[in-house]
């Protein structure tokens, strides 16, 4: 796998070996032992899958702690534009944001690590979306930010008037309004 560091160091892009030929392709989608010496320790437990159409926006979600997750995201249908928002008080990148196109045919998966809310908009005809978790999802420990908040300047490559979300996606607090975030101090990565 290669390695790609992304302009928040702690966020990773991860491009796979393809092997193609006649007949199609082959790649490792993950392997712990490289997974653990190249971007860091981390034990998934937990594997979720999503389908949505053209405009859906999820996000920009994340767990507090002692539930909160880090996450291997990918697409195997369509194209999604992938984003991750720092919200460890304290960080020197706190509020900034990586944005990344994950496709059914660039193969890339993104790393985010505990501390970063996660969020994706599908800008293709529909998509199927995979992501490992290393930690169990827990309702009563649910975040969430709003999508469209001006301070983190997210272009979602949509126009408004095309974009779907859930009725809780609708009613996020903005990141200056969110009572709790973590804190940059804390041990993340357990």
């Amino acid at each position: 796998m290669n390695i790609i560091r992304t302009a928040i160091p702690d966020v990773v892009l991860i491009e796979p070996r393809l092997f193609t030929d006649e007949r199609g392709y082959f790649f490792e989608s993950f392997s712990q032992r490289e997974f653990d010496e190249k971007v860091r320790p981390v034990c998934f437990v937990q594997d979720n899958e999503s389908k949505s159409t053209y405009g859906v926006l999820r996000g920009l979600h994340f767990q507090k702690p002692p539930h909160s997750q880090s996450k291997l995201v990918r697409v195997i249908k369509g194209t999604v534009l992938d984003v991750a928002v720092d919200i460890r008080r304290g960080s020197p990148t706190f509020g900034q944001h990586v944005a990344v196109e994950l496709t059914a045919e660039n193969h890339r998966q993104l790393f985010i690590p505990r501390g970063f809310a996660h969020g994706f908009a599908v800008l293709s005809e529909d998509a199927i979306f995979q992501y490992k978790c290393n930690n169990f999802y827990a309702p009563q420990s649910e975040g969430a930010l709003a999508w469209d908040d001006p301070d983190l300047g997210i272009d979602w490559h949509l126009p408004l008037n095309h974009i779907i979300l859930s009725e809780k996606d609708k009613h996020h607090p903005r990141l200056k309004d969110a009572e709790w975030l973590f804190s940059y101090n804390e041990d993340l990565y357990r």
